[in-house]
């Protein structure tokens, strides 16, 4: 997961770079923030990654670039209207960007054309060069058109580029964006999985647009030729140990005058020979989380052949889901070792220090943690199973009928035991349908929510299980045209005692179309004109449609 976040990172760089950096021009950076992105890519949300990765990039960009950042579906869960620009392009908004990608809450729709165009406005794009960068997990839910919208944008602009992150989408989805980038001479990166990320930036970020070539400096006078190696160290596992020669690696630094370390001279790999300049050094041997340092005086003349002494072994670990389970990928390790901690992924191996070591394994909800004693110069290796079973989660409009295919479907798995006050522990979220849990063996309450259809469908998992999880939305799909309307809204059938009906729903503009329980409802077309509201009643069937026209 480390690697795909700093690959998702690198997109966004890449991004930066070749269209900021370079061309001198104004950028915003949009982001999806719809529910959706809470599904999780190796155990993580998408969300976290993203919010890393804009972290970590936005530290290397340059404080006099000018960029700016928008979002959408952070603020209303079913509204195609929730954009907003909320950092104006500047200079220095670094810091501003990270803040707000991290008080974001993701929970709306995916209106991507509508952000876009709203980008290159903010820009404006029809008298200045602007580049707008779309980091999306999710399709066009709001009718809009990126194909067209690309079209127009390159035609109507300065210099108008759209550049697209496809962060988690299939080849064919991304195919149905791609087409904006496409039609804006600009670059679509598929961000389906940490390796096809690497691949990706491998053919991109390897060549960046070229920077002017400075002027050749003049040629150094050529160092007198030196005989032999002046310094040649080596380093073990352990007193007595052979000489480690893969994977390690040397770093030398100049040694300042109370000891401690300078400026770094070098950083070599592996078996190493050199010849460093007489003076005071301070050298460190590491090979993954071991490490050990020496100060070294080198005096001309002589030949220098220290040892170093890791005090280390070497733990490899196999995650397993259950016993007689395969290796699991989408384990996380968490080690602590004296002095430190490190976190590795899946099938892992790993070098620490000699001592009491704690390994905490994580697949899904479950974890287990384990003490290793590790002998200087031991190599233990060892099966850690969490024990927990998998569960594989979908919606249904009712029983035997379609299956809702709808990204914004949410599953959210809760225990099943109430506390004291009635409420029950949150276990895991995931967005989608065929959303996948691993889960410790309980009894848990899948809450199901898909628009205004909300349903609570328990199920018990036992170590080892692979259950797929039908859900019974008993609902259907409601879709309203109202010409000319201001808005539209869904009210209950029944009027409570004071003869008021609940409102279930509220959709600016004529049309609206949801997933709501089965049952009779009412609804209002409103218009701008006070007096002129009309209702209507509507009966909604399980797994069927239902679509009406209120005329004015």
């Amino acid at each position: 997961m480390a690697v795909f976040a700093r690959g998702v990172a690198a997109a966004i760089l890449l991004f930066v770079m070749t269209t900021a950096g370079f061309t001198a021009n104004r950028v915003i950076i949009i982001l999806d923030a719809s529910g959706s992105m809470w599904a999780q890519i190796g155990g993580k949300p998408k969300l976290e990654i993203a919010r890393e990765s804009l972290r970590t990039v936005l530290q290397s960009v340059p404080a006099d670039e000018e960029i700016g950042f928008m979002a959408y579906g952070h603020r209303e869960k079913g509204s195609c209207e929730d954009i907003q620009l909320i950092v104006p392009p500047q200079a220095g908004s670094a810091s501003a960007i990270t803040d707000a990608a991290d008080s974001l809450k993701f929970l709306g729709k995916t209106p991507l054309t509508a952000a876009v165009k709203q980008a290159a406005e903010a820009l404006k794009y029809t008298e200045d060069k602007a580049t707008v960068v779309l980091i999306t997990d999710g399709l066009e839910t709001c009718g809009g058109d990126p194909c067209a919208l690309g079209k127009e944008l390159k035609a109507s602009g300065v210099d108008f580029t759209a550049d697209v992150v496809g962060f988690g989408l299939t080849a064919d989805e991304g195919k149905q964006i791609a087409c904006l980038a496409d039609n804006t001479g600009g670059k679509y990166i598929q961000a389906s999985d940490g390796k096809a990320l690497q691949e990706a930036l491998v053919q991109t970020v390897a060549a960046p647009a070229p920077a002017p070539a400075p002027e050749p400096a003049p040629a150094p006078a050529p160092a007198p030729a030196k005989s032999e190696f002046n310094f040649q160290p080596s380093v073990v596992m352990a007193e007595g140990g052979e000489p480690i020669t893969d994977g390690n690696a040397w770093e030398i630094y100049k040694a300042k005058s109370d000891g401690s370390r300078g400026d770094s001279v070098t950083t070599e790999y592996g078996a190493y020979n050199g010849n460093l300049d007489p003076g005071d050094y301070v050298v460190v041997a590491r090979d993954d989380e071991a490490k050990v340092e020496q100060k070294i005086k080198i005096e001309a003349g002589q030949i220098y052949k220290p040892l170093f002494t890791l005090n280390a072994g070497t733990v490899f670990i196999h995650p397993k889901a259950y016993q007689g389970a395969d290796i699991s990928s989408e384990a996380r390790l968490d080690f602590a070792y004296p002095g430190g901690s490190t976190t590795h992924y899946g099938d892992s191996k790993v070098v620490v220090p000699a001592g009491e070591q704690k390994v905490t394994v994580q697949i899904g909800s479950g974890s287990v943690t384990e003490t290793i004693q590790l002998a200087a110069g031991r190599t233990i290796e060892k099966d850690v199973v969490v024990g927990v079973g998998h569960a594989v989660l979908n919606a249904y409009y009712t029983s035997g009928g379609d299956k809702a295919g709808n990204s914004g479907i949410g599953f959210e798995i809760v225990k099943a035991k109430k506390k004291i006050d009635g409420s029950r522990d949150s276990v895991e979220h995931s967005y989608g349908p065929d959303s996948k849990f691993w889960l410790p063996p309980d009894d848990y309450v899948a809450v199901t929510t898909l628009d205004l259809a909300v349903v609570e469908q328990p199920f018990s998992i036992k170590t080892g299980d692979n259950q797929d999880v039908k859900v019974m939305l008993d609902a259907g799909v409601l879709a309203m045209s109202a010409p000319g309307a201001y808005s539209i809204e869904v009210l209950s059938s029944k009027k409570d005692i004071e003869g008021k009906r609940k409102s279930l729903g509220l959709s600016y503009g004529d049309t609206w179309q949801q997933t709501v329980p089965a049952g009779d409802y009412v609804v209002v077309r409103h218009m701008s004109d006070e007096g002129h509201d009309k209702e209507m009643p509507v009966t909604v069937k399980a797994g069927e449609r239902a679509e009406i026209t209120a005329q004015p």
